[in-house]
C-alpha cells in the first residue's frame, strides 16, 4: 500500500510515521509514503498557491493549476492511484471504508489549506470525497493521517496479529468489550471477577454482553442498527 498527500506541509504529516507500528510498517515495506507540494507546479514566480475568492468571500482559495498538476504528476507516474479530497462537504469515513480502501494498492491525499480549494479540481480529479466529522479543521493533512492509520491497520501483516481486527470497536456495528490488565484491583475498582478464571467461553459471551450494553449507552446510533438486538 502507498499513500501519497499533496500537501504544503510535509512536516506536518511524516512524523507521525517515525515511530510505532506504521514506522514498523515502513521498514517491513508493508506501506510507503510519498509526499508533493503544490508549490513545485505553480506558474507563478512567487510560488504562490492561494489567492481571494472570485465573488467575495472570506479567506484565500487554493489555485486550481497547482493541485492539478501535482495529481497529474501523480497520476502519470500511476495511473491507478486513488484520489481523495478530504473537505467537510465529503463523506463521513467510517471502518467499512478503511476496510475497503485497504484493497487499493496506491491512495493519494489532497489536502487543501486555507479556505480550501478551487471545486473545479474536486470535479476532475476526486475518486472520493470525505470527511471525518461534523467540524472545521485548518487543513486536510490531519484527516488523512486519521484515513490512512485506519486504512494501514487493515493492510495484511501491519499489525502483526490480524486477529486484533476481528474484535475491534465497530466491527459488526459493536464497540469492542472494555478491557482490563493488571492489577485486578486498581484503587478499590476490580476486575470482572469472571475473567480471572480462565473459562474462554463464559468470557466470550460476557464480552458480547458488555459490548452491547457499551454500545447501547455511548453509541444508541449504532446499537439500532444491530439486528436482533442482544
Amino acid at each position: 500500500m502507498k499513500f501519497t498527500f499533496i500537501t504544503l506541509f510535509e512536516n506536518l504529516v511524516k512524523p507521525y510515521f517515525c515511530d510505532s507500528i506504521l514506522k514498523r510498517a515502513i521498514s517491513n515495506k508493508f506501506i510507503e509514503i510519498d509526499f508533493i507540494n503544490p508549490r513545485n507546479f505553480t506558474n507563478d514566480k512567487h510560488n504562490k498557491v492561494d489567492d481571494y475568492m472570485i465573488g467575495g468571500g472570506a479567506g484565500l482559495l487554493m489555485f486550481p493549476q497547482p493541485l492539478d498538476e501535482s495529481i497529474k504528476f501523480v497520476k502519470e507516474k500511476d495511473k491507478n492511484a486513488h484520489v481523495i479530497f478530504l473537505t467537510p462537504a465529503g463523506k463521513k469515513f467510517s471502518q467499512n471504508d478503511a476496510k475497503r480502501l485497504s484493497k487499493k494498492d496506491h491512495i493519494c491525499f489532497v489536502c487543501s489549506r486555507y479556505e480550501g480549494l478551487d471545486e473545479r479540481v474536486v470535479e476532475l480529479w476526486a475518486d472520493e470525497v470525505f470527511c471525518i466529522g461534523d467540524f472545521i479543521l485548518t487543513g486536510g493533512e490531519l484527516p488523512a493521517l486519521c484515513m490512512s492509520d485506519a486504512i494501514s491497520r487493515n493492510v495484511p501483516g501491519v499489525l502483526g496479529n490480524d486477529m486484533s481486527l476481528e474484535v475491534e470497536s465497530f466491527e459488526g456495528n459493536l464497540l469492542e468489550a472494555p478491557s482490563f490488565t493488571k492489577p485486578d484491583n486498581f484503587k478499590s475498582i476490580f476486575v470482572v471477577s469472571e475473567f480471572l478464571k480462565g473459562n474462554h467461553a463464559k468470557i466470550h459471551n460476557l464480552k458480547n454482553k458488555m459490548a452491547h450494553c457499551k454500545t447501547r449507552y455511548f453509541r444508541p446510533d449504532l446499537y439500532q442498527k444491530l439486528k436482533p438486538h442482544k
